[in-house]
């Protein structure tokens, strides 16, 4: 379903526009919405949610108030415009900029807050826009899982369509909502049946070791720096198996590129939009952008002032490439799984700056312009795979998919700026009030504490190597070492159990309809749905969590 969505052919001659009166004005007010969420939670219970299916049901309750000038609302791109801003401001307020300012408030450096600030916008940015220029390329294809951007799309299309979809996915949302509330996170379940089984299948594998390797063997792996060993051996497997991506070769006559000599009057899953060379171009002017903000921060920040020339330009690449990694790795991850291991990549880098002996204030501002990178870029991901199987029926599609894909990128850019004045004006008084977000505490404690003895950065090195060994074996297409890894930093209790029995329960299926000859189209649809239900209604959950926090 994902690699081939099936949608009601329709004549698109132009995109609904981010900057239309009634789209901008919803935008901006539920944008600012998402951003309070985002703070809220992640200042008071440590967690991130994903608003778009919010976003995306409330934009259709305006479309359907008996208002002419709301009418508008109805349409699904604009829906897809509304719901990628407000994720993305969810995100952006919590993940990429409240979170990275609250390091320095910590350390008692509240002088260095508005320049974190500063670096964590160009973070931000640097982020959405790498994203906005590989997204369906090889290494990042829109035919990928991105499960909760299929959750987000198959929302919109339920309430668009109703019948039996919008019947299926609400039987989900139910069973998510109220799975939830017993405690168990019910989005683990979803992306097992949306998701590459492989990859999932050794997230799930993680999550049980999280849970149950410390019981058994007496044994704290994270004290240990077990699972960042891993995340290490697989992260650096997985960047030289990106690199080697970029390399210069002849497309594939199924995977070339589009372009507007092509036939591309119908949707053509097996064509990407996104070819080797402009692949390699977004990533080089990724990392070119990333260090040039580095050099920016080092010296709003005061590391010029305080480390010799050499050491700051070691800073300055260290931090340009940790951006760059950082965001490949949850990139990655978030495709393949829809969680990404954000504060755990940022902890590893965290490590490596302790390892090179780097001062409190470089390593603060290091965490910071690293921890602003992978949130955004993993939330566009499933925000473009969102708007790609809306826009699969229509016709030009090409066209369409690229003037969408555009609009999007634009439409979270407003989410941003949103969520940057939302976190300008409310980070002082929450942090005033001792809400700060508990990761930060982590990041800051890390710092005053330094590093283990020899026998754990031994331990940590030693269990690069079966991250890497794994990650090798799995290739590019699964994942197999980033994916476990992330399951053991991740260690949400319980949640291993819900994704091998959604897997099991997926495999199953399959084996039936082959020995029942009969076609599997039909039972794929009812588990795709089912399984973006259970995250739609486990994003509805967390979001009831604001009351608490409050």
């Amino acid at each position: 379903m994902s690699d081939s969505p099936e949608t009601t052919a329709t004549t698109g001659r132009w995109h609904p526009s981010a900057f239309e009166p009634l789209t901008l004005v919803v935008t901006v007010l539920l944008s600012g919405l998402g951003a309070v969420i985002g703070i809220v939670l992640i200042t008071s219970l440590g967690l991130a949610c994903n608003t778009a299916v919010v976003g995306a049901l409330i934009a259709m309750l305006i479309g359907r108030i008996p208002v002419a000038a709301l009418s508008g609302m109805r349409d699904r791109h604009r829906q897809n415009l509304v719901q990628s801003a407000v994720s993305g401001a969810t995100f952006a307020a919590a993940n990429s900029l409240i979170l990275p300012i609250a390091v320095p408030f910590l350390l008692g450096r509240t002088d260095l807050v508005w320049p974190v600030l500063g670096g964590a916008v160009i973070g931000l940015a640097v982020d959405s826009w790498v994203l906005y220029r590989v997204f369906d390329s090889r290494l990042l294809p829109a035919s990928g899982a991105w499960p909760p951007g299929v959750a987000a799309a198959q929302t919109i299309e339920a309430g668009d369509q109703k019948g039996r979809k919008a019947k299926i996915l609400g039987i989900g949302a139910v069973a998510g909502v109220a799975g939830s509330l017993c405690g168990p996170p019910m989005s683990a379940a979803g992306v097992a049946f949306l998701g590459n089984a492989w990859a999932l299948g050794m997230f799930g594998l993680g999550l049980l070791i999280a849970q149950y390797a410390p019981t058994l063997t007496h044994t704290d792996l994270h004290a240990a720096y077990i699972p960042h060993g891993l995340m290490i051996g697989a992260g650096t497997v997985a960047l030289i198996q990106a690199l080697l991506l970029l390399r210069t070769r002849p497309d594939s006559p199924r995977t070339k590129a589009a372009t507007h000599d092509q036939k591309t009057d119908a949707f053509a899953p097996g064509v990407r939009t996104v070819d080797e060379r402009r692949l390699r171009r977004g990533f080089t002017e990724g990392l070119l952008l990333f260090t040039a903000g580095a050099a920016l921060i080092a010296f709003l920040g005061g590391i010029t002032t305080r480390m010799p020339p050499m050491a700051v330009a070691g800073w300055i690449l260290l931090a340009g490439a940790a951006a760059l990694v950082h965001q490949l790795i949850v990139g990655l991850a978030a495709m393949h799984s829809g969680w990404f291991p954000a504060f755990a990549v940022t902890l590893i880098f965290l490590l490596l700056g302790l390892l090179l002996h780097l001062p409190p204030l470089a390593l603060a501002l290091l965490v910071g312009y690293v921890a602003a990178t992978g949130p955004a870029f993993a939330d566009m991901g499933y925000d473009l795979k969102a708007g790609w199987l809306l826009r699969a029926g229509t016709v030009p599609w090409l066209p369409y998919e690229q003037a969408g894909r555009r609009q999007q990128y634009l439409s979270q850019l407003i989410g941003f700026a949103v969520a940057l004045t939302t976190v300008a004006l409310l980070w002082q008084p929450l942090f005033s009030q001792g809400r700060l977000p508990p990761l930060a505490k982590v990041y800051t404690a890390t710092i005053d504490t330094g590093l283990g003895d020899s026998a754990d950065l031994l331990r940590m090195f030693l269990w690069a190597l079966p991250g890497a060994a794994i990650q090798l074996i799995g290739g590019t297409g699964r994942q197999m070492g980033i994916l476990l890894a992330t399951g053991l930093l991740v260690a949400a209790p319980h949640a291993g159990w819900l994704v091998l029995t959604a897997l099991t329960v997926r495999a199953g299926h399959h084996t039936l309809t082959r020995r029942t000859r009969s076609t599997p189209k039909a039972g794929d649809e009812t588990l795709v749905l089912f399984g973006a239900g259970l995250i739609a209604g486990s994003s509805l959950h967390d979001i009831t969590r604001v009351r608490d926090a409050l």
